[in-house]
């Protein structure tokens, strides 16, 4: 066995790497990721599915992975397994497979073998994981049952054709530590009743989410501390309150305290593989197809019994082989039962079903590789909630639509593949005429992030854009991290610092030599619309994002909106996963419909009243911006142009900014500027007396402890907790962390030798006197934003609207900022925020200083890596939910180069691997508007080709639409509006072309790139009769 068995060498320190899986860890937490750090996982079958598996299963970061398969590369294989080309044709799949998916984790030992499995080979190598892919029905049982008796976690994944199965058997009583994968809830306790039912109130801004029955722990309460860390089991009478039973005999509750959420674990029965074939129990993922589950168990049973039967699998689209097959499934439907299975039998799917069986997709691999690489790592950690027990996937809508939807028994067959190629097997399902349109395909993936990374790969065994006048185009502006690494499959650590594009591109070359690809290192924005113009979109057969914020979605949407593009659009957060179809006059836009904005803090809270640590993590991570980045940005702008920069300071319309940039200036470039190493500690040290000291005292002189309100109640209470002040302490680690990563960031700013010498800070720091600090009366500290607003209103003069600002007072602002000669040689260079370099001290002050001010305010303090993710904005990321989501994505590409017509057959997708949950829907159509008698949606505009005098364009509308115009504007800026136009400038204005008049009213210069513009415009009928709503007009003058 040893000679079958090549194992991959060199191991590193089992320690979990947190800058390669910093995203991951966000959704699996460190526990688990320890676990997975441990587990050995065995998968047989390299094909497509298997390989994709494979590759998430390593990129997660399991122990050892031994992949196995004793078959050889064929053509078969290569419409989906990405790491084959025709050169290995021949060689054994586990062999070929391996070179490369040892590359994509150092911290994995990737083996293969080609050896017989059996219970001798199961010991030796520790399996706790046995993923079955592609494997024979009686071998899927001997293995299962094996498994279920000595405790291996088995699934089984198939994917056939458009027809996807996985199977879980994780043993007799198996516990899962965390059911949903969500966040424990934590809320703000603001009273707590002493009484038989205690009720617990909380902020009533929002409702508290706590489910009745479930469990809870308190943290901080004042009073009634007999409640602090200990769980309560709750009853939820209402959504702001719930009871914890009997307080009477704790004390009276004074203030303060959070109430977090305990996650308690369910122990789960799962029955073997050969107990389940029998009583199924299965998830259902499309609740338009409620009986396809049913329907599917049976097929793949039966593809057994007729191979066994017929000595062959059913023919591709053959009439006679698809109703044999049916008339199996119907007898396994009765057959050793009392009832049928299903009494829902679908003859359609099951012939369907016969006649693509033998195909392989490559998105079906990423749709069933990601879920079932997401339930190994469940087997192994415990972490989510498994799928019991069986899952059924179909995409039959991906077929044309006159085969899935017919209901007669002729359909139309495909031209089958005459020869051998790497589409092969993609062929058997869709046609030759259907891979050649794939081929002539040309598609824009923005963003080559972790989504297009897997959307290239796809992409690049569907055949996109590798046929005669096909393209795919791909832009990103970012380079590599480190880490991508866990999540970008297509990027290698010699590849940090590269751009993600360039090296994406070159990388799905190698897969398919055949792609034509070209690689963009521009954003599309605004300002990139001359790369990105008319010419570059309407040639495009289609768009798919790979973006990761909404503003950049929302502006690709808006452009395949205007070019009438059809669109893909994805996200994935954690374990979750959407995709929304967009097609051209069919379905509502990206843009239609959009999430509530998360709910802001009151700048109040963040500055004086914090009771959450998500508070003092924002105001940590303002107050870096404060100090290290904005006052060295605006005074390194003074240094390189000062007039210019006096003179846009006098513009601004606030005098309390305009006196704060130039405190900041002359802070920074003044003589009290360090000059050392020395000094970057006492200013650090007198930072942390401000902040941690003088300020809270302050606040505490204006409201004591016992202060209170006109109406008669306590000031500290509620949401708001009383703060005390924190004394230095040379031997405390946070207080010290504080110091040495202040100090380290002033010295860069000032381009001064840095020191991590911790003993040495810490001895300086200790001989540093610090005055006593007095509070002062008249000081005016804001109760809530409603106070701060008013304030700001009588302290802030604004400009007059359109004034400019003249020469002298530009001219005084600049008097008062340093002369020239003295800041001649001073050099200053701002920290830009990076949260993945734990060099810089960046994530050291705010991670001191957001748990400092949590220690101020008695807030639970939080580690490192949360408060990172928080300030850092980290989007929690696993490659699993990615793989599976780019493979919904390409299921409805299918669809667009199908040219698919209605709206029931796209499917709009909400995903949720933890739970886990599959809701697939229509997408929904437009909003109809009407103005006379004609309907239009967003997708319908005015098209005008030709440049018009204004004359022509307003003659244009009556005549060809019955509409007379009133007013027609381009953005805010009017062209045409007869009541407020001089009657000279009128007639003139009538007879100029609307581009004139364009550049004209808006004082800028048409680009040459720019052929048509965008006019709104108001109208009436020919009878003087207003028409509310009109379609936009696209002005094609060029």
């Amino acid at each position: 066995m040893a000679a079958n068995l090549q194992h991959q060498t060199s191991l590193k320190t089992p320690e979990i790497d947190e800058g390669l899986y910093s995203r991951q860890l966000y959704v699996m937490g460190k526990e688990a990721m320890h676990q997975l750090a441990s587990a050995h996982v065995l998968i047989s079958g390299m094909r497509g599915l298997g390989v994709e598996i494979a590759k998430n299963i390593i990129l997660g970061g399991v122990k050892s992975v031994i992949i196995h398969d004793c078959g050889k590369v064929d053509y078969a294989d290569l419409s989906s397994q990405y790491y084959f080309s025709e050169a290995d044709i021949g060689q054994n799949r586990a062999e070929v497979a391996n070179k490369k998916l040892s590359e994509l984790n150092s911290y994995v030992n990737v083996s293969f073998s080609s050896a017989v499995i059996d219970e001798t080979f199961l010991q030796e190598n520790k399996v706790n994981v046995f993923v079955l892919t592609d494997a024979k029905l009686k071998d899927e049982v001997t293995i299962g049952n094996h498994c279920h008796s000595h405790g291996i976690k088995y699934i089984v994944a198939n994917t056939k054709g458009l027809f996807g199965q996985i199977f879980c058997d994780f043993g007799q009583n198996f516990e899962v530590i965390d059911t949903n994968g969500e966040n424990p809830l934590t809320q703000i306790v603001t009273e707590i009743s002493h009484d038989e039912a205690g009720v617990v109130f909380m902020s009533t801004d929002t409702r508290h989410g706590f489910e009745d029955g479930s469990y809870v722990t308190f943290h901080g309460v004042k009073g009634m501390t007999e409640v602090n860390e200990k769980e309560f089991k709750i009853a939820v009478p209402s959504p702001f309150t719930f009871t914890i039973g009997d307080t009477r005999n704790f004390g009276a509750y004074q203030g303060g305290g959070t109430v977090t959420e305990v996650k308690k674990p369910e122990t789960v029965q799962f029955k073997s593989f050969s107990e389940s074939l029998k009583d199924p129990e299965m998830l259902i993922c499309d609740f338009a197809k409620m009986s396809m589950p049913a329907n599917l168990h049976l097929a793949f049973q039966v593809l057994a019994q007729f191979e066994e039967q017929y000595n062959a699998v059913p023919k591709p689209w053959d009439d006679s082989d698809a109703e044999k097959f049916y008339e199996l499934v119907e007898k396994l439907n009765k057959d050793n039962r009392e009832q049928p299975l299903t009494d829902e039998l679908n003859k359609h799917w099951i012939k369907l079903f016969a006649k693509t069986c033998t195909g392989d997709l490559c998105p079906m691999q990423a749709v069933l590789g990601g879920i079932a690489a997401q339930e190994a790592m469940k087997a192994v950690t415990g972490k989510f909630m498994p799928i019991r027990q069986f899952f059924y996937f179909d995409a039959i809508e991906c077929l044309p639509e006159n085969v899935f939807q017919s209901s007669n028994e002729s359909i139309p067959v495909p031209k089958l593949p005459t020869k051998k190629s790497r589409y092969y097997s993609q062929e058997i399902v869709f046609g030759e005429d259907f891979q050649e349109n794939l081929g002539k395909a040309i598609y824009f993936v923005v963003g080559s992030g972790a989504i297009g990374c897997e959307m290239l790969k796809n992409f690049a065994m569907m055949g996109i854009g590798c046929g005669n006048g096909g393209h795919i185009y791909v832009t990103d502006m970012d380079s590599i991290e480190k880490s991508n690494l866990n999540r970008q499959f297509l990027f290698r650590s010699w590849d940090i610092g590269k751009m993600k594009s360039k090296v994406a591109s070159e990388a799905v070359k190698v897969m398919n030599p055949n792609m034509h690809i070209r690689a963009y290192v521009d954003g599309v924005l605004p300002e990139t619309e001359h790369i990105y113009d008319d010419h570059f979109f309407e040639r495009l057969d289609g768009v798919v994002n790979a973006l990761d914020n909404v503003k950049a979605r929302q502006y690709v949407d808006r452009r395949c909106v205007y070019y009438q593009k059809p669109l893909v659009d994805s996200g994935t957060l954690g374990t979750k996963a959407s995709v929304q179809v967009v097609v051209p006059f069919l379905t509502e836009s990206y843009s239609s419909t959009n999430d509530p904005p998360d709910p802001s803090v009151p700048m109040c809270t963040l500055r004086n009243f914090p009771n959450l640590i998500e508070h003092t993590i924002e105001w940590a991570r303002d107050n870096f911006a404060g100090h290290f980045t904005i006052p060295a940005q605006q005074a390194e702008e003074f240094i390189r142009q000062p007039k210019e920069f006096a003179e846009r300071t006098a513009k601004n319309h606030s005098e309390y900014d305009k006196n704060e940039t130039i405190d900041n200036v002359k802070r920074i470039l003044g003589a009290d500027r360090p000059k050392n190493f020395s000094d970057c500690i006492k200013w650090s040290r007198t930072l942390f007396e401000q902040q941690f000291f003088n300020t809270i005292a302050q606040l505490l002189y204006n409201f004591p402890r016992d202060h209170v309100t006109s109406k008669g109640e306590r000031f500290w209470s509620g949401n708001k907790r009383c703060p005390h002040v924190l004394k230095f302490d040379v031997k405390n680690t946070t207080h010290l962390d504080f110091i040495v990563a202040a100090s380290n960031l002033l010295a860069h700013m000032y381009q001064i030798p840095q020191s991590r010498d911790r003993q040495a800070i810490s001895e300086e720091v200790a001989k540093i006197y610090i005055p006593e600090f007095q509070p002062k009366a008249g000081v005016t500290i804001h109760e809530n934003d409603e106070q701060l607003r008013a304030d700001n209103e009588r302290q802030t003069h604004m400009r007059k609207n359109g004034q400019g600002v003249t020469e002298s007072e530009a001219e005084q602002l600049l008097g008062r900022l340093p002369k020239q000669n003295d800041i001649a040689g001073i050099k200053v260079q701002p920290h830009e925020f990076e949260k993945d370099d734990d060099s810089n001290f960046h994530m050291d002050y705010i991670a001191a200083t957001a748990n400092l001010r949590a220690e101020n305010y008695e807030i639970q303090t939080a580690d490192r890596s949360k408060i990172k993710r928080i300030a850092g904005n980290i989007i929690p990321a696993i490659a699993t939910t990615t793989a599976m989501v780019t493979g919904l994505v390409c299921l409805e590409v299918y669809k667009f180069i199908q040219k698919h017509k209605n709206i029931e057959s796209y499917r709009n997708a909400f995903v949720n691997l933890a739970l886990p949950f599959f809701g697939f829907s229509e997408p929904v159509p437009p909003k109809r508007q009407k103005y006379l008698d004609k309907d239009f949606t967003l997708w319908d505009r005015f098209e005008v080709k030709g440049d018009m005098t204004l004359e022509e364009l307003i003659e244009h509308f009556k005549h060809e639409h019955k509409l007379a115009p009133n007013m027609i504007s381009a953005g805010m800026s009017v062209i045409y509006s007869p009541h407020f136009m001089r009657q000279t400038s009128k007639v003139q204005d009538m007879k100029r072309k609307i581009s004139e008049l364009f550049e004209t009213v808006t004082k800028t210069k048409i680009p040459a790139h720019v052929r048509s513009l965008t006019l709104d415009m108001l109208c009436e009928d020919l009878e003087g009769n207003d028409v509310e709503d009109v379609p936009y007009i696209k002005y094609t003058f060029r």
